[in-house]
């Protein structure tokens, strides 16, 4: 969450209300946060000095503006043009992806080069699990349960393929 608000702070200064609306805006598409969560991981932020805090202004009503420092841009940076190494692939890609402007022209086909490698790690496992699974006897009590289960793992290769579609057509790998 912390590289989203990174992002979201390189965009605009905002504060935290603007980062909650910002988060119900258009990030919650692909990470969905509470605003306790959001408060704790900008809180850090600052803590580890990634991003400074303006002093309040009249007519604010008394919110602080939060802006990104030069180490805050370098962690966003650097955090972009990793391997994805998240769990969760979907929300690792959508969010670079949404962000992907932010980078030169290098660094945006460096980000696109980690996604579509982990797409395509990815689907190898799934279909490596698929041969497994094809290969496993299932007692006759189980067989409803393994046949949706099943559905679930066709799901999810379905689901890969046509994200590499969808990257080929719009990113062009």
């Amino acid at each position: 969450m912390a590289n989203v608000i990174l992002g979201l702070l390189l965009l605009s200064p905002m504060s935290l209300y603007d980062l909650l609306r910002a988060f119900g805006a258009g990030v919650s598409l692909f990470y969905s946060a509470s605003s306790g969560s959001i408060k704790r991981a900008l809180d850090d932020l600052v803590a580890r000095g990634l991003v400074e805090v303006d002093e309040v202004r009249p007519g604010t009503r008394g919110r602080k503006a939060h802006r990104v420092n030069d180490a805050g841009r370098q962690a966003f940076e650097t955090w972009m043009r990793s391997e994805l190494t998240e769990p969760d692939s979907e929300r690792a890609i959508l969010s670079r992806l949404y962000f992907l402007g932010l980078l030169d022209a290098a660094g945006r086909q460096q980000v696109v080069e980690n996604i579509h490698r982990r797409t395509r790690a990815d689907l190898a496992r799934l279909e490596e699990l698929r041969r497994h699974v094809d290969g496993a006897e299932v007692p006759e009590d189980l067989a409803e349960v393994a046949r949706f289960q099943r559905l679930v793992l066709e799901w999810g290769i379905a689901s890969h393929h046509s994200a590499r579609e969808w990257m080929d057509e719009h990113l062009g790998l």
